[in-house]
């Protein structure tokens, strides 16, 4: 299938394709700048293609690759109906600057084909320095806008940058420097186009706000009660996850993972470390895969409890005791990990090839009994929310996302499926083990915020039925893979063999190189699809690493869920959403 796609490419765009690439089974397109629209409108249409759903944008700057132009723009590509991936990589033409000012590198948006690649694009604006030409209101969206140069740029320092301001722009004594500041509008002076300040009154909510559970603002314009539009602003927890972990090596990445949604570390790292098994093909043992699917559920079902305290509290305020229920059985999953890793929420027990350890003994035991237990805690929450009327009136109704829209915003996990689609990457392109469980697709065709609620609390059902097969079918075995490229050499040999000891060694002193290539792996997480991409030049260390949250992008549907609602609607829209900044700012 994938020969027939780039056929038909190269068919019908014979100057637009100009070569394509196949590692680790994923295949690469790549475009010609100037043919680019056309090839991206062409392949979200054509019926052969239907590349519906914009997973990720993120820029690539090549100038330690020693690679012509320098900076190129990634479009990794999912086909709802067809239930395949496709990326696509455009090179930016080398800008020429003028009036003696430094120029950006340009490219075309595909706004208008992907309303999702709004905030993408952003985001790869103000961290790369790569720009795009028909954006709608092309701003900086994690730094201040009076920040000088582009963060994810190779010759961009880690730490310790001089900080310059807007009015140093022109300050002979900054020379360069302070031409790369970009003097642009303020989110605190200026509010996009298509919100009328005039006409309308425009409040923010936040970035302060107890329901938004983190640093985030909400432009609201609103007509009296009514919502007309929504604008978030996100970036003041901007933790730079791709930075620093395109200076560490490979291993030494997965600790930062658990920081991220910190709601669900096990499902962070899980994600990480496939990746890059990917990127080495290493093969994982038995005994591994079912015990990341067992945690990784148990994580599913922590996080879906947080969610669900906190959301409750939010929209009706008088949930109090459904809240102790929630995060009493919260703090019996933490205790588990606690058992297993030592750790309760920075668990880093995934390694790359395995775990960090075997489990415990006391491990079936003990969630063995937190599942018995939980059934009926679920029973009464049911019973508190279900019917309750406060509940019914807070969230029936409200927040509609259609599936249409949702999939031309890029969103998945709960919200998507609550659309009726149901698109499940454990069940659409199994990974781990997770071919070998029976469980369900919970969807809804509501489309609300109710219908939210539903399909995460049937997901915590089926994340027990999940648990208690993993836990039938656990068999004792490796935990960690026996492939030395990344295992280190049983004790045993080091006091009889040279080579081992040397092994050994340079795996801990210098870390493991993955071949030269490019992967990108998304998995399912509690809140969505957590992406990550790797570009990788053969040393220890990532030469590109992307981190791609499911909280920032579904955050970006909050505007077509809200309009047309009234301001007390936000609370619920928000919450339905279910983010965590962590993974918003990255």
């Amino acid at each position: 299938m994938t020969d027939a796609v780039v056929q038909k490419l190269k068919t019908i765009f014979p100057f637009g394709i100009e070569r394509y690439a196949e590692f680790c089974g994923q295949t690469t397109v790549y475009v010609a700048a100037d043919q680019f629209h056309n090839v991206a409108l062409f392949l979200r249409d054509d019926e052969a293609m239907q590349f519906d759903l914009l997973v990720d944008v993120y820029g690539t700057d090549r100038l330690k690759l020693g690679q012509s132009p320098r900076f190129a723009a990634n479009y990794e590509l999912y086909s709802v109906p067809q239930n395949r991936f496709l990326r696509v990589i455009v090179a930016a033409p080398d800008p020429t600057g003028s009036n003696g000012k430094a120029a950006l590198p340009v490219l075309p948006s595909v706004t208008d084909i992907w309303p999702t690649a709004d905030w993408l694009e952003r985001e790869t604006y103000d961290l790369m320095g790569l720009e795009f030409s028909g954006h709608p209101w092309l701003r900086r969206m994690m730094m201040p806008d009076n920040w000088v140069g582009h963060p994810l740029r190779k010759d961009y320092p880690l730490g310790g940058e001089p900080v310059y301001f807007s009015h140093d722009h022109d300050n002979p004594r900054f020379g360069h420097l302070g031409q790369q500041i970009m003097v642009g509008p303020s989110f605190l002076t200026e509010l996009p186009p298509d919100m009328d300040a005039e006409a309308h009154m425009v409040v923010n909510m936040g970035p302060q706000h107890p329901a938004t559970h983190g640093v985030l603002r909400l432009a609201v314009e609103l007509d009296g009660e009514t919502v007309l539009k929504v604008r978030p602003e996100v970036g003041y927890l901007h933790s730079g996850f791709e930075k620093t972990g395109e200076n560490k090596r490979y291993e030494k990445f997965i600790p930062y993972c658990d920081r991220m949604d910190y709601l669900a570390p096990m499902s962070n790292n899980m994600a990480y470390v496939m990746t890059v098994e990917k990127l080495m093909d290493v093969d994982i043992p038995e005994y591994v895969q079912y015990v990341r699917v067992i945690l990784n559920e148990l994580q599913r079902i922590g996080s879906h409890l947080v969610w669900l305290a906190t959301h409750s509290m939010d929209v009706s305020g008088t949930m109090h005791s459904l809240l102790m229920y929630a995060f009493a059985m919260r703090e019996r999953i933490l205790d588990i990990f606690e058992m297993v890793c030592g750790a309760r929420m920075t668990t880093s027990y995934f390694s790359v090839g395995g775990l960090r350890w075997p489990l415990p003994g006391a491990f079936k035991d003990a969630v063995k009994d937190f599942l018995q237990d939980f059934a009926g805690v679920m029973v009464d929450m049911e019973t508190m929310l279900t019917h309750n009327p406060i509940w019914l009136s807070r969230t029936r109704g409200i927040g509609y996302l259609q599936a249409e829209e949702a999939i031309a915003l890029g969103v998945t996990g709960p919200l998507l499926r609550a659309a009726g689609v149901p698109l499940d990457l454990r069940k659409a392109r199994p990974y781990s083990c997770y071919d070998h469980f029976d469980f369900d697709v919970p969807t809804s065709t509501d489309a609300d915020c109710y219908a939210r609620y539903e399909v995460r609390i049937l997901e915590m059902r089926q994340s027990m039925r999940i648990v208690e097969q993993g836990l039938n079918r656990l068999k004792p075995g490796p935990y960690r893979t026996s492939d030395r490229k990344v295992a280190l050499p049983p004790r045993e040999e080091l006091s009889s063999s040279m080579e081992s000891l040397i092994h050994h060694f340079k795996l801990v002193t210098e870390g493991y190189r993955p071949p030269e290539g490019q992967v990108y792996l998304a998995a399912e997480n509690p809140k969505g699809w957590l992406g990550f991409g790797i570009i990788s030049d053969g040393t220890a260390i990532p030469y590109r690493l992307r981190v791609r949250g499911p909280s920032f992008v579904n955050l970006q549907a909050t505007d077509t869920m809200a309009r047309g609602r009234y301001v007390s609607d936000l609370i619920a829209v928000i919450g339905s959403i279910d983010i965590v900044l962590g993974e918003v700012d990255r």
